[in-house]
């Protein structure tokens, strides 16, 4: 992922809303899979996906607070 401080408001939101996206996806697949493996690899990948979330939203919310 490119760095953070380069992209704009409406680029932060796009990726925002593709990586919400991919979670819902994530949990969808995670509740029609089972087996141990699979457990663990989609829990992974949620993880993974929420810690994403959380640096756009961050990185979102500065981008805000430095245009007011």
């Amino acid at each position: 992922m490119s760095n953070g401080g380069s992209l704009s408001l409406q680029d932060l939101d796009q990726r925002i809303a593709m990586v919400r996206d991919n979670i819902r996806q994530l949990v969808e697949m995670a509740a029609a899979q089972s087996g141990a493996g699979d457990e663990e690899r989609n829990a992974s990948r949620i993880a993974e996906q929420n810690e994403q979330l959380e640096r756009l939203i961050q990185q979102r919310d500065a981008l805000l607070k430095q245009k007011k």
